[in-house]
């Protein structure tokens, strides 16, 4: 088999099985308990000390019963080809995923795609969360272009599913904004009153064009504001759940079918977490740098 190694430093996550099901319990049992079922969901991709509290809760929400996760990245401008990983599986510390390649073929099918050989953070740092809390399920790798484009391409994986009868579950990978000396980004200078504007009106922006399922108004925001590192990858996201109710997407239960067919413009997405990597520090003093992360699943209740 040929797989795909970790290219990431060992600090971006825990490299050790029982620190990862240390860190990911918690959420696990949060997750046990939940009553909604989602499809989709929204996470962000910096290392477990600083967002990996809400990247658990993002990716510990989606549909248990997923055969296969599709993990969304990005870091992709506009203009540049969807990019998806080749190789039969990804190695994690908790052992191999398998990737889907049935549904990869089945969605390179439908628009052109590239190889993903390059080293990027939005997709690998989340995978020791999803053979987590999916052991069973297989993989998609994939990374979405900051265009609109993608939107489309969302709905188009989402029937390359539903064509093969996949029961699938789509987490989209991407950071707020990145403020500071470190990222050449400081339009309300330094200090508290920066991570405020950040904060509460900055990221508050982008989520809240986020719940309301615009992938138009997410697209401007991101590129207008510097309010999102891989826009794609959301409107990827919001393309697949969009289309939830014209397509029958993989085994399924009754009471799953009937929400299903009747979720279009019904999906609610909701805010599970908002924090910066200032947050993080536990220090009275604001960093000339940080980054926002928020964790957004899109649900159906049960």
């Amino acid at each position: 088999m040929i797989l795909r190694e970790s290219s990431l430093s060992p600090g971006w996550y825990p490299r050790k099985r029982d620190e990862i099901e240390e860190f990911l319990e918690p959420f696990a049992k949060d997750a046990a308990n939940s009553a909604v079922l989602s499809p989709a969901a929204m996470s962000p991709h910096a290392g477990w000390h600083y967002s990996g509290a809400p990247a658990a809760m993002a990716v510990s929400s989606l549909d248990r019963d997923a055969e296969t996760v599709a993990v969304i990245g990005g870091h992709l401008p506009a203009g540049m080809p969807i990019l998806l990983a080749e190789e039969e599986g990804v190695r994690t510390p908790l052992g191999t995923i398998k990737i889907d390649r049935e549904l990869r073929e089945e969605f390179k099918n439908q628009l052109p795609s590239r190889p993903d050989r390059y080293q990027d953070n939005t997709v690998e740092v989340l995978l020791p969360m999803v053979h987590y809390f999916f052991p069973r399920a297989e993989l998609l790798w994939l990374r979405f272009p900051a265009e609109f484009s993608s939107y489309e391409a969302g709905k188009l994986l989402a029937e390359s599913a539903g064509k093969l009868g996949r029961r699938l579950a789509v987490l989209a990978s991407t950071d707020l904004t990145h403020y500071g000396v470190n990222y050449g980004y400081s339009p309300r200078g330094s200090g508290k009153p920066a991570l405020e504007w950040v904060k509460n009106v900055n990221d508050a922006g982008f989520i809240a064009a986020v719940l309301e399922g615009d992938p138009s108004r997410v697209l401007n925001h991101a590129g207008g504001n510097f309010s999102a590192c891989s826009a794609g990858s959301v409107l990827g996201a919001l393309g697949f759940a969009a289309s939830l109710g014209k397509i029958s997407l993989g085994k399924t239960s009754p009471e799953r079918d009937s929400l299903v067919k009747n979720s279009l413009g019904k999906i609610h997405a909701r805010l599970l977490d908002y924090r910066t990597s200032a947050d993080a520090d536990k220090s009275s003093e604001v960093p000339d740098s940080f980054v926002g992360y928020a964790a957004i699943t899109f649900c159906l209740s049960l």
